[in-house]
């Protein structure tokens, strides 16, 4: 039965206070509580029935919507014999959080209701009750215990033609009975992204490339999973969905029914696939704690032994290394706790997007300290190429840095061949990645020369932009207008004396990303070869000014005679001061390029044929 048949029922004494926007939501059952936190009796699809008794003061009405809501609840009725009328701060809670609210008269009895929607609800599943419970059966057979989501979703195209596939947030395919586009895919997972985001009920309806889908939210079975989430933002970008090929608005109640259950299924594998992860994740946090608190390389040699061919199996080489960190941010007051979903969404875009198999996608151990997730990655080892140069550290190398994989690869080369892990493709020998380290007593964690444990440029590593190229449409959906996603990758280590600085590397380089405009931003080791390392450092009021100062002047003669002065200050650094070069660039003569120039220092009271005043110049031109 659906919410608006109460309505048409006179005996029942309902009054609407809210949600009629909401009314053709399905009824599954009833329940009466006054209890603040009812969740552990609610299955999803009750109308709760409450008499108001938990209700101290207005500050209790957001926290107990907010409950029904996570629970999957179809509405909510509140007796007005307690308190004559029901209360406007719950009215208000309900309407934020789009629950359908009524207003139950004094005269009504909460068992007329409960036996009205009992008898309502028993009657409409009678007469489909044998073949839904016939096709969970099979679906039960054919669950993670035999077959897991693939054996699910081929009864779903056996037994009711449909195509489905189960997708992660960022849209990489984890199952699926039919091939299935990657743009498709991700633009599937950002509409039910911004779909959850916005409150709305699942299914979710969508349409993509002029093909109809329905998106049912795939959530932890609470066998041993985490309380529910307090904020819908703590587990948007954790949440894998089924991703089904037809329009279910007008479907009838038991195939609904048995969505529901495919979902109930998967939840089932994904547990069993998180459970898994608790070795991976036990084993970075503890190669995290020793690396932060300053243990002897020994020690964190010894753990990195065992890390190995868990993250690796087979490999007969000791790995090389590289740490990642990401930190999921959200604007307020700070409640929201990121660093679960910081840790989930890093193992997913650490997973090469064409993985479909459970072992290849899971050869990745994150850790989560706070709201950072930091995550430790073992790359198959390769012989280092010789040194361009002595020393070799960050910015010493040589001319220009080469991906080594075609930029058609795209997220996929980031992450490396399929069975190998989440390795990448190969940064160019001798680029600003830094070359082999092989000179003694330097710092190996900063790009100077020393202690050897920077592998050379021309190993496989993960290049941070590729990572995030082929997730950023989905996930910034997800994060809305009010989160952030920033991610710093290092530059691969053999050894490790070389993890220390490689966190501190991958920290550095997340906060370079931070100071870029986007919801989703990344930058990579050889990024901090220069003053880029530095700007994100400096205070924005302490930025404004000095821009200001520098550039304000030019930009207000600008406007007023179009002289073309920043363009020219750009292009004249940009030639290392050539007269000549630069005159060419601008189709100038050297005199009016001289002029242009000479008025630019009389604006500003400096003098361009000075490396300070040059290099203010630069920097004020890149912070702007």
């Amino acid at each position: 039965m659906r919410l608006r048949a109460l309505l048409e029922t006179d005996a029942l004494g309902l009054r609407l206070l809210g949600g009629e926007d909401e009314l053709d939501r399905p009824v599954r059952g009833v329940m009466t509580t006054d209890l603040r936190d009812p969740s552990r009796y609610l299955s999803g699809g009750e109308l709760v029935l409450t008499g108001l008794a938990w209700r101290r003061d207005a500050a209790d009405s957001e926290p107990f919507v907010r409950i029904l809501t996570a629970a999957g609840v179809a509405g909510l009725a509140a007796g007005e014999a307690e308190l004559g009328a029901v209360p406007e701060d719950l009215v208000q809670a309900c309407s934020r959080h789009r629950l359908p609210l009524f207003a139950v008269h004094e005269s009504v009895a909460f068992a007329t209701i409960t036996e009205h929607v009992v008898r309502q609800v028993s009657g409409e599943r009678a007469g489909d009750l044998a073949v839904v419970v016939d096709r969970h059966r099979r679906l039960m057979t054919s669950g993670p215990s035999g077959g897991g989501p693939e054996a699910v979703l081929d009864l779903l195209g056996t037994d009711l033609d449909l195509r489905a596939w189960v997708l992660s947030p960022t849209g990489r395919r984890v199952a699926g009975s039919a091939p299935l586009p990657a743009r498709t895919a991700a633009a599937l997972a950002g509409e039910h992204l911004a779909a959850t985001r916005g409150g709305r009920r699942g299914p979710h309806r969508a349409r993509v490339a002029g093909t109809a889908y329905s998106l049912f939210p795939i959530r932890g079975t609470g066998r041993g999973a985490a309380p529910a989430a307090r904020d819908v933002r703590e587990t948007v970008l954790a949440e894998w969905l089924l991703a089904v090929e037809a329009d279910a608005a007008d479907w009838p109640a038991a195939r609904l029914d048995l969505l529901q259950g495919v979902t109930q299924l998967i939840a089932v594998e994904r547990d069993r696939r998180d459970a898994a992860r608790t070795v991976r994740r036990r084993l970075a946090q503890e190669v995290l704690e020793l690396v932060q608190t300053g243990a002897a390389p020994t020690e964190v040699a010894a753990r990195l032994r065992v890390a190995a061919p868990v993250l690796l199996p087979g490999l007969g080489t000791a790995p090389h290394w590289q740490i990642v960190v990401a930190r999921v941010e959200w604007d307020g007051d700070g409640a929201v706790e990121a660093g679960p979903a910081a840790q989930a969404l890093l193992e997913e875009v650490l997973v090469d997007p064409a993985a479909m198999d459970a072992d290849t996608a899971d050869r990745v151990a994150v850790a989560h300290s706070g709201d950072e997730a930091v995550a430790l990655v073992a790359l198959p080892a390769v012989a280092a190429a010789p040194s361009a140069g002595s020393g070799g550290g960050a910015g010493a190398g040589g001319a220009g840095r080469a991906d080594g994989t075609d930029e058609a690869g795209g997220a996929q080369a980031a992450r490396g061949a399929a069975g190998a892990g989440p390795a990448a493709g190969a940064a160019g020998a001798g680029g600003s990645g830094g070359g082999a380290e092989t000179g003694a007593g330097g710092d190996a964690g900063t790009g100077t020369a020393g202690s050897g444990a920077r592998v050379d440029a021309g190993g496989p590593g993960l290049d941070a932009e590729r990572l995030l190229a082929a997730v950023r449409a989905p996930l910034s959906a997800g994060l809305g207008d009010d989160g952030r996603l920033t991610l710093g990758v290092s530059a691969p280590v053999h050894s490790a004396e070389g993890l220390r600085g490689a966190l501190e590397e991958a920290r550095h380089a997340r906060r370079v990303a931070a100071a870029r405009p986007g919801r989703v931003c990344a930058a990579g080791h050889d990024e901090l070869a220069s003053h880029v390392l530095l700007l994100p450092f400096v205070p924005d009021d302490v930025r404004r000014a000095f821009t200001a100062r520098l550039l304000d002047p030019l930009r207000d003669y600008d406007r007023r005679h179009r002289a073309e002065l920043i363009p020219t200050l750009e292009a004249f650094l940009d030639c290392d001061g050539s007269w000549t070069r630069c005159a060419s660039r601008l189709h100038l003569h050297v005199n009016t390029l001289r002029y242009r120039v000479g008025r630019i220092e009389q604006l500003t009271g400096r003098d361009l044929s000075r490396l300070e005043d040059k290099l203010d110049f630069f920097l004020a031109l890149r912070m702007s």
